[in-house]
């Protein structure tokens, strides 16, 4: 007799039976500190504090602060300036960047618990044309990126609170 995909999936039963679904206040509550990890790994490089409402001529694609943040907005800000930070090629942002991306993975954890459809979201459409920016200025770059980012993880954190939308 052979044994279809529904014998093995009988077989699996008892072990899938067992696996428990992670509570969702434990990704929020590792999503707040993975947000006090970066703001901290921001504020040790030390660089000079930028406000993000500042504007700077020729960084005007460094998203500031939004007066709403749902989770999608979230997880599209992040991805921006995981974008941004890859490409500086800094040795200082590399851990940032990492960090970036397993937010944005919790995030999308919270949104899925919320029936949220997150898709993954896409960084910037124009930013090859920014590679001359990047060039020229890529310490004021660097410095004005993670100054907001800074502002806007701390943001992120409060609103985390308040269970944000989709």
């Amino acid at each position: 007799m052979r044994c279809g995909p529904l014998c093995r999936f009988l077989w699996l039963w008892p072990y899938l039976s067992y696996v428990e679904a992670v509570p969702i206040r434990k990704v929020q509550d590792d999503t707040k500190t993975l947000i006090k990890t970066i703001v901290t790994r921001i504020s040790d490089i030390s660089h000079t504090a930028v406000s993000s409402k500042q504007r700077v001529a020729g960084l005007d694609f460094i998203p500031g602060l939004h007066p709403v943040l749902s989770l999608s907005r979230m997880d599209q800000t992040l991805a921006i300036y995981q974008q941004i930070l890859t490409s500086l090629h800094s040795r200082n942002v590399i851990q940032i960047s990492n960090d970036l991306e397993n937010l944005r993975d919790l995030l999308r954890l919270l949104a899925s618990s919320k029936s949220c459809p997150l898709p993954r979201a896409r960084g910037l459409e124009s930013f090859e044309s920014l590679g001359g920016v990047l060039e020229a200025s890529l310490y004021s770059t660097e410095v004005v990126a993670l100054s907001r980012l800074q502002a806007a993880l701390q943001d992120m954190l409060g609103r985390l609170d308040l269970s944000p939308g989709c």
